[in-house]
């Protein structure tokens, strides 16, 4: 998207003056840094009285928040981190001078490796040190989550709502957090056994309890007319579809839901004021789950839509002054995502994100007193107008012909010599690949490969059915779907045989290690960033979670089943390459997978490379090891499929 110091736009009659700086400038072997290094700008948001710019960027591995002055012109960076100490998460403002900070530490109590989250107050000014919005007082349960903030409380801007368990473990208190002073605090509502989350409506009263008990799912409402706490739903997980709350509308008695219809995750609105909980259909896709969030208007304080990734700018709205207003920045920037991120609260004052499949986006400040958007901030200056590739949807069919979605990304248009293609799973596994840009798999576009992202069977997004076939049963059918896509490329693509590799991260990870396993007729070498490798080490770790009987649930409790879908059991059958990264700092998947993994295929005098990665987390969010990552994979992927 072009860094125009402004563009001019008419909310009112759609017209648009763009100066469009044509460059068909390209440098054909684009760095890896290029890709590689964290995003220069993220989470851009305006204080409530839109006078104020607040944005993570991140400079040479290290990320910081800093606040821009709009009436002064001046930024300030108010937090730093190397993103090994702590991990920033997400912040917001919680008033016009101060914002709120979620940080993320690594924690290691003995064996027991797990992240334990803080919420940080920040003043905007920087005129004290940022600190833990409350302290632990002497008998305090340390909480592992002290970052579940409830409701911002806007009537009350120095109080916030705040889910803690400081007095049981797991069994969170509601509390008043007084952002003034660090030591007050009161308790106004005791918890209730496995009772994990509360909800507040639009009033601020404390009305929905949610929990888990094993692997029961269970709501508790507070009935207003009757002045009482009851159970409305429940169901065991993984045997029915989730019913999940959204958020109260406007009107107390309003509660948006996402429930199936149909065979798709719709929206519903439920009367919570009539015993039998009638709903009322609001948005149903017939093709996809709508898996979103609401959308909530700033100056009416009620909903106005939903996130959902298969729409146009990925929302959609339920209210038509949205919708018109939507549809004018579609009109002054065609063929582009465009999202507006925030809001200041009269709504008169936006920040907008804007991309497309061939720009990485950029941020703008749109004002629309004077119909104008000034530029802010862009993510990734080194692809600043260069020729990306984009993904394209496709679909093929698996070999007992359910259909499988994906996403599929082509060379870019000024490489030379191709070199094969890739398979990419994704993680999860109960997850989705989207479209829009994506600095991974433009990387391996930009060095001549093409990279398929299947939505295989047990994927999110279509539908519980389709969900559920993830659930005992990794190395199964799912397992199948990327054989075919592999199948899928070399019919419709002209892909060689020989020069098709299977990668990924987390259960992505393992699918590519037991690909290795089972289909090397289909991939030449495999790579695994953080995968699984063991079953049964997952359920074994999982007793000492609360979240056992969930993953005895998931993976079920067979040991031999367990063994025989585990690639670290079978490396003596892998003869195709195999790379190996982990993160010894990684809290999802334990560095003992590809430690075990790699000591198998060593023992069994198998192709394998193992790089570890000296404080790396799960999610690649270290820079330094992200650009290890890409360049070791490069250099796997050359040894082991070359030019043609």
């Amino acid at each position: 998207m072009p860094r125009l110091t402004t563009i001019f736009i008419s909310i009112c009659f759609y017209s648009f003056i763009f100066l469009v700086l044509a460059s068909n400038v390209y440098a054909e072997n684009l760095p890896v840094a290029a890709f590689g290094k964290l995003p220069e700008a993220q989470q851009v948001k305006l204080s409530p009285d839109g006078n104020k710019i607040a944005f993570i960027k991140n400079h040479e591995g290290s990320s910081m928040i800093g606040v821009r002055d709009l009436k002064k012109s001046k930024t300030r960076y108010l937090v730093v981190t190397d993103n090994q100490k702590f991990k920033i998460g997400w912040y917001l403002w919680a008033n016009n001078d101060l914002l709120l900070m979620s940080a993320d530490y690594p924690v290691q109590r003995g064996t027991l490796k797990y992240k334990e989250s803080r919420l940080i107050k920040i003043k905007a000014d920087g005129s004290e040190p940022f600190e833990s919005v409350f302290k632990l007082r002497k008998n305090d349960n340390p909480p592992q989550f002290q970052d579940n903030i409830i409701d911002l409380l806007p009537d009350e801007p120095n109080h916030i709502l705040m889910g803690l368990d400081l007095r049981l473990s797991n069994m969170p208190d509601v509390y008043k957090i007084n952002l003034t002073n660090n030591r007050k605090r009161e308790r106004i509502y005791k918890g209730k056994s496995h009772i994990y989350n509360w909800m507040t409506d639009r009033q601020h009263n404390l009305r929905l309890g949610y929990g888990r008990d094993e692997t029961r799912i269970f709501y508790r409402f507070f009935d207003i007319q009757k002045d009482e706490w009851r159970n409305i739903w429940e169901y065991e997980i993984f045997d029915a579809p989730d019913i999940s709350p959204l958020g109260f509308g406007l009107n107390p008695n309003d509660l948006y839901i996402r429930a199936d219809h149909k065979g798709r995750y719709a929206i519903f609105k439920v009367d919570v004021s009539k015993a039998d909980l009638p709903r009322t259909l609001i948005f149903h896709d017939p093709d996809y789950d709508v898996e979103g969030s609401l959308i909530y208007s700033q100056k009416t304080n009620d909903v106005i839509g939903v996130y959902h990734g298969e729409a146009d700018n990925a929302k959609v709205f339920f209210d038509p002054v949205y919708e018109d207003f939507q549809t004018a920045l579609n009109t002054a920037l065609p063929d582009a995502y465009n999202n507006v991120s925030s809001f200041s609260a009269d709504e008169r004052k936006y920040i907008l994100y804007t991309s497309n499949d061939q720009s990485p986006g950029a941020y703008y400040l749109g004002n629309r007193d004077t119909n104008e958007l000034s530029f802010v901030l862009e993510q990734y200056s080194l692809l600043y107008q260069q020729k990306l590739s984009g993904k394209n949807k496709i679909s093929y069919k698996a070999r007992d012909g359910i259909e499988i979605e994906g996403y599929i990304t082509k060379p870019h248009s000024n490489v030379k010599n191709t070199k094969g293609a890739i398979v990419l799973p994704h993680g999860g596994p109960m997850a989705r690949n989207y479209a829009g840009f994506d600095w991974f798999t433009e990387f391996f576009a930009s060095r001549g490969y093409t990279i398929l992202e299947p939505n295989f069977r047990g994927s999110s997004g279509y539908g519980f059915k389709f969900e559920m076939e993830a659930v005992q049963k990794w190395g199964g059918a799912m397992q199948d779907d990327l054989a075919d896509a592999a199948l899928w490329m070399l019919k419709e693509h002209d892909i060689d045989k020989d020069k098709v590799c299977i990668l990924g991260g987390s259960y992505g990870g393992y699918a590519a290690l037991m690909a290795a396993v089972k289909q090397q007729d289909a991939f030449k070498c495999a790579a695994s960033f953080a995968g699984v490798s063991d079953l049964e080490l997952i359920v074994i770790k999982a007793r000492r979670f609360t979240n056992n009987e969930v993953v005895k649930k998931q993976f079920g409790t067979d040991s031999d089943l367990l063994e025989q879908n585990s690639p670290v059991n079978f490396a003596k059958d892998i003869n195709i390459p195999v790379l190996l990264i982990h993160g010894d700092k990684d809290r999802v998947v334990d560095v003992r997978h590809s430690r075990d993994m790699y000591e198998e295929l060593q023992d069994n005098k198998k192709e394998v490379e193992y790089i570890e990665l000296e404080n790396g987390n799960h999610h690649m969010e270290i820079e330094a090891h992200r650009l290890k990552v890409l360049t070791s994979l490069e250099a796997f992927l050359q040894r082991n499929m070359g030019e043609d």
